[in-house]
């Protein structure tokens, strides 16, 4: 494979941000979707997808740097012989400078055959050694923001991952802000043939105009004019399933609350709670003469109590 800075184009002191910028470009113009049967941009994408993999992760791009693994995420094999006095030689060190006297040359070629033959067994074969010890991959952290009523409902929203692979994500009913979805095998690759990390996707609900959310039941403030709330009335009221009919009762009080039983959000073993209409009365926006008249007659003749002593000083 070609060397990642190479395929992306961007040069070996380039930025994490310059290195997504670039990525994303490719990305964009590459992508399967919109170049259908066009084999050679399908692999130019893969290419593309394969150097950001490496290069979009701080530790695999640390690794690529010094040598550690190559442009395909395999790791190198790596040859140090510690000679006398504590220096430390790697491969293309030359000898000048050494003390030969001290060192036995069997010692040498017998330790650096030794790791040939074990650098060219099969990764993960018997006796591979530590570059080819198995580890299971990191795990990704991912965020979305998602509606109320989708969280509240449950839903399908497709992500990108940063190698360009698309995934449908299964928004289960009834997840709040702050929840993970864990969806198995899709993070950092793992080393030696170990299973790959996770991708956990933290979720974000974004607020409703109407509905906010009191555990499983859903809260909402239902605006009545001073008719209504005398008289009774039957008002069509908006639920996360559409509206339904909801009926006032005569004499009905400010923040009275009145239960639409079932009409809340799905808990565990689907059992649903309720949503609860506060009522709200407002009256006319601009004075009216005949209504002040009205009351005031009515007052004079029908007076009563709403405040009593519960409100007197101690």
């Amino acid at each position: 494979m070609r060397d990642p800075y190479e395929v992306l184009g961007v040069g070996r002191s380039a930025s994490d941000g310059e290195i997504k910028k670039a990525y994303r470009k490719l990305a964009k113009e590459l992508h399967p979707d919109l170049n259908p049967d066009d084999q050679k941009t399908a692999e130019r994408f893969k290419e593309v997808s394969a150097a950001y993999k490496i290069l979009g992760d701080s530790e695999l791009r640390g690794k690529f740097d010094r040598g550690e693994i190559g442009a395909d995420g395999r790791e190198q094999a790596q040859y140090h012989y510690e000679y006398a006095g504590g220096r430390r030689a790697g491969a293309g060190d030359g000898f000048a400078g050494f003390d030969f006297s001290s060192i036995d040359p069997e010692d040498i070629f017998g330790e650096f055959f030794s790791n040939m033959r074990g650098a060219r067994r099969p990764q993960g074969g018997p006796r591979a050694g530590r570059a080819s010890a198995q580890r299971k991959g990191a795990d990704r952290t991912y965020k979305i923001t998602i509606s109320f009523l989708d969280a509240a409902k449950g839903a399908t929203r497709r992500i990108t991952l940063p190698s360009g692979k698309m995934l449908d994500v299964k928004i289960p009913s009834g997840i709040d802000t702050g929840q993970q979805i864990r969806l198995k095998g899709q993070g950092h690759p793992g080393t030696a043939g170990a299973a790959a990390g996770d991708a956990l996707v933290e979720v974000d609900v974004s607020p409703h105009p109407r509905f906010r959310r009191d555990g499983n039941d859903i809260v909402m403030e239902l605006p009545l004019t001073l008719p209504e709330a005398v008289l009774g009335a039957r008002i069509q009221v908006p639920t996360i399933d559409g509206k339904v009919a909801l009926k006032i009762p005569k004499g009905a009080n400010n923040e009275q609350k009145l239960r639409l039983k079932g009409k809340g959000i799905a808990g565990k073993g689907g059992k649903r709670g309720d949503q609860y209409v506060v009522l709200r009365i407002e009256l006319p926006p601009e004075p009216d003469a005949e209504l002040e008249d009205l009351v005031r007659k009515w007052a004079e003749a029908h007076p009563y109590e709403v405040r009593d002593e519960r409100l007197d000083d101690d």
